[in-house]
């Protein structure tokens, strides 16, 4: 049975796509800040992880490395927006999204990259928000921008890093979504992000694929 380790799993994308890869025959570790991991599988194992604290990213990464735990797929679904709709910089945002979207998130993934199986794969959860080629007419929220334009970097140095053991890592915009984040007037639901999702990760790709930025199994650019 393979194992994918799923962030953010008590909503949303992240909850829907837990209850698709237990429905496709994998367990999953999931994580929740709220302690509410909410699937009730015996294939499903939750765990408590807020990224903008390095105290819980270790505990939690302790407790896996403890448990021996191989991982065949890390997605690392969580983060946060902004709630102000404006296109001013406001320093304290920056640094509350920076802390979750790309330090905790990098921290999390290097502490357990040893962890994932060689010939693996690693998801991050991007956005087209954070594409430096988009033709933004809006600038809103520009926290979370920026915070996707660095993990997309991230993903390049990542898999540039892990190729030599054959892990496959990907930056994954999930669509516009209807959850807490995307809105009810977003186009797709979490269980149609996550099917799209899932059928990618199943998906045998060349590993000269690695390191690009992908929505619903077709190449975007940066």
């Amino acid at each position: 049975m393979k194992t994918a380790l799923i962030t953010g799993t008590s909503r949303g994308i992240g909850r829907a796509l837990a209850e698709r890869f237990i429905k496709e025959g994998w367990r999953v570790l999931g994580t929740a800040v709220s302690g509410l991991n909410i699937p009730d599988s015996p294939s499903f194992k939750g765990y408590d992880l807020d990224l903008s604290s390095p105290q819980s990213i270790g505990s939690l990464c302790d407790a896996l490395i403890s448990e021996g735990v191989t991982i065949d797929l890390l997605v690392n679904n969580a983060g946060v927006c902004e709630d102000d709709f404006t296109d001013k910089v406001i320093s304290e945002k920056l640094r509350e999204t920076f802390e979750v979207n790309v330090f905790g998130l990098a921290d999390l993934t290097e502490r357990l990259s040893s962890q994932v199986s060689d010939g693996g794969q690693i998801f991050n959860m991007s956005s087209t928000a954070g594409m430096l080629s988009k033709d933004l007419r809006v600038f809103n929220y520009p926290s979370y921008k920026m915070s996707k334009a660095a993990l997309n970097m991230y993903t390049r140095i990542l898999a540039g890093r892990l190729s030599q053991r054959g892990i496959f890592v990907a930056s994954i915009h999930p669509g516009w979504v209807k959850t807490d984040m995307g809105g009810g007037e977003a186009d797709l639901s979490p269980e149609e992000a996550a099917g799209y999702i899932y059928e990618f990760a199943a998906k045998v790709k060349p590993l000269s694929d690695t390191g690009l930025f992908w929505f619903k199994g077709e190449r975007l650019p940066w």
